[in-house]
């Protein structure tokens, strides 16, 4: 089950509707409704998608004892896609070409024959189609945590997202709307008595534009979420590892694995390092004297003695191969480990939210002048200690 077990992968979405008391029967039922192969037709692209219920793309039983766990309700995504077989495709093709020409004079075969020939090849395949066996079914897990009434959903995918948003809503009649960087400020802002507004990108450095290439204008202000990754690379790299949290805990961070940086320009283009620590490489920073901005970066982060190594993406403040601390040795019952595992997932989502807090409550304040001015000297000077 794909939050419960290996790496995690997600994209959050805020429920619009108000959380359930409790997940029951009826939202199994709402699953069943909507269950995969119930729809009468493919959409329009001939993709089909549905529910599933966890343990394999063919598993449709739902219940409780599977199905909600910590006051969690998991199922699946599935997209059945149907995936003719070229190569096949092509032997039918010649096969129907060769009968249809076998009798030409010049022992060729007309454009006709040849058009014919496709036709009837193609029709053959779709028709074995029908059976089911040429068809492609991939799940993608789905967690909605009833706490924060938030969607976690396993994958990256714009055009994947838009079909769990689609059946999320004619499953259970509440829309679900993308938690980016910008989306995710606003409601932390609010929540923390945020007065401050960031109503244009920050220039880090001197030749910087007022825009951001991959952010369209007019939307929400998702540029932060790289500016909050240069923030903390900052931070990180002057040595202050260890950050104070709104709810007196302590996180301590450092960048590791994968650091992707872009032009927010839209010139130079985008590069992206591996490394144990990629932030402490030349290029790197060359790469932010240039003006180019984070859009994700690999982090290990410590909360409450529990470590997560991830990748956190800017924009979208996704969460990428996520490696989750390991069990409890006194955790052994097979029910306890998965309500402790959705626990864990919990724990990160809020420590994610508090350290993303911690830079706004400085983005967002008369004190953001001043910090900006820091990071822009330390941009300049190689010297690390120089700030």
């Amino acid at each position: 089950m794909g939050f419960f077990a290996g790496r995690v992968s997600f994209l959050r979405f805020a429920v619009q509707a108000d959380a359930p008391r409790a997940f029951g029967d009826e939202h199994l039922d709402q699953l069943r409704e909507h269950a995969a192969g119930k729809q009468a037709a493919a959409t329009a692209d001939g993709v089909e998608a549905g529910w599933a219920a966890g343990k394999s793309v063919l598993d449709l039983s739902f219940d409780l004892a599977k199905n909600v766990i910590n006051d969690c309700l998991t199922f699946d995504l599935r997209v059945d896609t149907d995936k003719l077989p070229g190569d096949l495709l092509k032997a039918y093709y010649e096969a129907d070409l060769a009968a249809l020409a076998r009798e030409n004079p010049s022992g060729f075969a007309s454009a006709r024959q040849k058009k014919e020939a496709k036709e009837s090849s193609r029709e053959r395949l779709e028709h074995e189609a029908r059976d089911g066996r040429y068809k492609k079914r991939k799940c993608s897990p789905v967690l909605w945590d009833r706490h924060g009434n938030e969607v976690l959903f396993g994958a990256t995918s714009s055009s994947q997202a838009d079909r769990l948003s689609d059946l999320f809503g004619r499953t259970f009649g509440g829309g679900l709307e993308l938690v980016t960087a910008g989306r995710r400020a606003e409601v932390l802002a609010a929540q923390f008595g945020l007065t401050g507004a960031a109503e244009a990108p920050s220039r880090f450095v001197a030749d910087a534009g007022d825009e951001v290439a991959w952010v369209p204008g007019g939307g929400p202000a998702d540029f932060l979420g790289n500016e909050f990754l240069l923030w903390l690379w900052f931070l990180t790299d002057r040595d202050a590892d260890t950050l104070d949290l709104a709810d007196n805990s302590e996180v301590t961070l450092m960048p590791a694995r994968t650091l992707t940086l872009a032009c927010p320009r839209g010139v130079t283009g985008t590069g992206t390092l591996a490394s144990e620590g990629p932030t402490r490489l030349p290029e790197a920073r060359r790469a932010a004297q240039a003006g180019k901005l984070p859009r994700k970066m690999g982090l290990t982060l410590v909360r409450h003695d529990q470590q997560y190594e991830l990748t956190l993406h800017a924009e979208t403040l996704a969460v990428g191969s996520c490696k989750m601390p390991d069990l409890p040795e006194d955790v052994t019952d097979a029910r306890a480990k998965l309500d402790e595992r959705a626990s864990q997932v919990r724990e990160l989502v809020e420590t994610l939210d508090l350290l993303y807090g911690r830079f706004l409550a400085v983005r967002l304040s008369a004190d953001w002048a001043g910090e900006l001015e820091r990071v822009r000297r330390w941009l300049i000077h190689a010297d690390r200690q120089a700030a």
